[in-house]
């Protein structure tokens, strides 16, 4: 039962994150006091590294490597809080409902599965006692 909620809560936040990125490349311009070096090519790569560590773990955690595969998805789920920087750019009031939305879902989806991944790293130790 663990499992299946931890793999849909990597997926949710997979998707929440890449709604955001999606929007962060395609409304770069929009974002409020963006670097000037950043490129939606150089979003949407940011976005394919973090999925890969995401990935990562969850091929080590189905092929029984537990802790190390549970680190990475909380590595990969951590990423999720990046969005806040936006709020140091800008405040809330700057960004649109949509731009909001996308930051806060991501972020939501990210604690969740961090919340998941933490339960079960308990588990996962009680359970080599």
């Amino acid at each position: 039962m663990r499992f299946h909620v931890l793999t849909v809560l990597l997926v949710a936040y997979a998707a929440a994150s890449l709604l955001h990125h999606i929007h962060n490349a395609v409304f770069l311009s929009d974002y409020p006091n963006m670097p000037v070096w950043l490129s939606p090519a150089g979003v949407y790569a940011a976005w394919l590294l973090e999925a890969c560590i995401g990935a990562g773990g969850y091929l080590l955690l189905r092929r029984g490597r537990s802790i190390a595969g549970l680190l990475l998805i909380a590595a990969y789920g951590a990423f999720g809080f990046d969005g806040f920087g936006h709020y140091s750019l800008a405040p809330m009031s700057a960004h649109t409902l949509m731009m909001n939305l996308t930051i806060w879902l991501e972020a939501l989806t990210a604690a969740l599965l961090l919340i998941v991944v933490a339960r079960s790293m308990v588990h996962v130790g009680t359970s080599r006692k």
